[in-house]
């Protein structure tokens, strides 16, 4: 009896810790980048935004976690959006602060849709997040900084510009919420 309940109480208690390990992680998102060879367009999914199997199946290839982000408001945080072009196919992942909704409209962009939201400051293990542009095709690429942005230099990416901060990993980034 008494060994049933220790076995009992240990058990309870490893799932209680493991809950709460979870509700942690639940807060952060990984973000991928993924690139579509037809259109020649890069698009930016926050984790669970869609199903990788859909992905595939649009052609979405060559799928990278770029870095970690929130799946909720906080301070010090803005909220990232994604927009969609019909003329030029091109997805664009846009911070709040970046464009007007109006400027996006003009630009041609539809559909907003909240993915994730990002840090505003730099901190430890965060990572500057740039957008690049790339005339030809009118596709905008989000990289962070510690990409080879050597190659999307040759693809004719053209236009870095600061968005905001990411998590560079995610295996001790429960700190982080504490920023």
């Amino acid at each position: 009896m008494k060994k049933t309940f220790i076995l009992v109480t240990t058990v309870l208690a490893s799932v209680f810790a493991a809950n709460k390990g979870f509700a942690q992680d639940d807060e952060l998102v990984r973000v991928y980048r993924w690139y579509n060879p037809n259109d020649q367009n890069y698009i930016t999914v926050a984790d669970g935004e869609y199903q990788e199997g859909q992905m595939l199946n649009w052609n979405w290839k060559e799928k990278t976690q770029i870095f970690v982000a929130y799946r909720n408001p906080a301070p010090g945080r803005v909220a990232i959006n994604s927009w969609y072009n019909p003329d030029t196919k091109d997805y664009a992942s846009i911070a709040e602060d970046e464009f007007s909704d109006d400027d996006m409209i003009k630009m041609g962009y539809t559909g907003k849709k909240l993915q994730f939201y990002a840090l505003t400051r730099r901190g430890p293990n965060t990572v500057g997040v740039y957008r690049w542009y790339v005339p030809k095709n009118h596709d905008w690429v989000t990289i962070p900084e510690e990409a080879n942005t050597d190659a999307y230099y040759k693809k004719g990416y053209r236009r870095k510009s600061f968005q905001y901060y990411g998590i560079a990993r995610s295996a001790d980034a429960q700190i982080y919420n504490q920023l």
